[in-house]
């Protein structure tokens, strides 16, 4: 995550709830037509933990073991890419899982550790990890078809000094390629407790789908707005009107943590680690089948 220049690491808005959006529960399942049941496989535990341990304080090495990643999960050499920046920072790397129509979903989390402080395990080799294991997730093996939508894995460069790799990625999309893209899913330092959502830089149809896939899958999520100057990937996309949500895992007692010699591994609580993960890999096939446009039958229905 990423500081302009704050001091204010204590203020935050910090809002709990036991589910997302608790006084409309019931009316998002019933509105947002909830699937029986979703598709999606989960890479195990062991080989998530196996990629976190592997970190590097190199970000060059970083971009190049999440490439790597991304290959050994199925990514072909066609939809696997790197998008040169300036010379000074490492590429975005870039995973295409097609899917039957153009219409796009960008999951995204950024590479890069913050010179000088720490390990930067949480902020955030936590969510460059996720990358190619949501790949892995999202691939037609569990389904006898494609996905709905093209869904694309971003792992952008340069987050710590200004958000980089993902305006630089988001500035050279045409306006074709930004009209496709229904949602942009971004994570950023997770690990470090319970799923948090950063709600009030959020779109409510985005909101309403991560309340839906809770309840489905039982896994806690909670509001934590970070205030006073933090800022995300996410951003470069709300700036294209581009609906756009953060996961991360901070809270007021643990916001200390990013930035500092404190951002290591055993900083990372591994089963809330894990769930975060599941409960990603079922939103993102939650959001495959809820952004679909409604069929004549579902038309009828209403």
């Amino acid at each position: 995550m990423q500081f302009r220049g704050t001091t204010g690491h204590d203020r935050f808005l910090r809002q709990i709830t036991t589910v997302l959006i608790a006084s409309i529960a019931v009316a998002s399942r019933s509105s947002a037509q909830a699937p029986a049941r979703v598709h999606f496989r989960l890479q195990a535990r062991e080989a998530i933990e196996s990629h976190l341990k592997s970190f590097s304080d190199k970000n060059r090495e970083r971009e190049a073991l999440i490439r790597k990643w991304f290959a050994e999960s199925g990514c072909s050499d066609a939809n696997l890419s790197e998008q040169a920046l300036d010379r000074k920072f490492p590429p975005n790397v870039i995973c295409i899982l097609p899917g039957e129509t153009q219409e796009a979903i960008v999951i995204g989390a950024h590479t890069d550790k913050v010179e000088s402080f720490g390990d930067g395990v949480i902020d955030n080799w936590t969510g460059a990890v996720l990358l190619p294991a949501l790949f892995f997730s999202m691939s037609p093996s569990p389904t006898p078809r494609p996905r709905h939508h093209t869904f694309i894995f971003v792992g952008f460069s340069g987050e710590e000094k200004g958000l980089v790799g993902s305006r630089y990625y988001a500035d050279h999309l045409t306006s074709a390629q930004r009209a496709r893209i229904e949602a942009m899913v971004n994570f950023d330092s997770l690990g470090l407790g319970p799923t948090e959502v950063w709600a009030s830089h959020a779109d409510k149809v985005l909101l309403d789908a991560l309340d839906v896939t809770a309840q489905m899958s039982k896994l806690p999520v909670s509001v934590m707005n970070p205030q006073n100057g933090a800022t995300a990937d996410s951003e470069s996309f709300a700036r294209y009107q581009i609906p756009r949500i953060t996961l991360h895992s901070v809270t007021k007692q643990t916001w200390s943590i990013l930035h500092s010699p404190s951002d290591k591994l055993t900083a990372v609580k591994m089963n809330e680690y894990y769930d975060s993960y599941k409960l990603i890999a079922e939103y993102l096939a939650y959001l495959d089948d809820s952004l679909k446009p409604p069929t004549a039958e579902s038309k009828q229905g209403r």
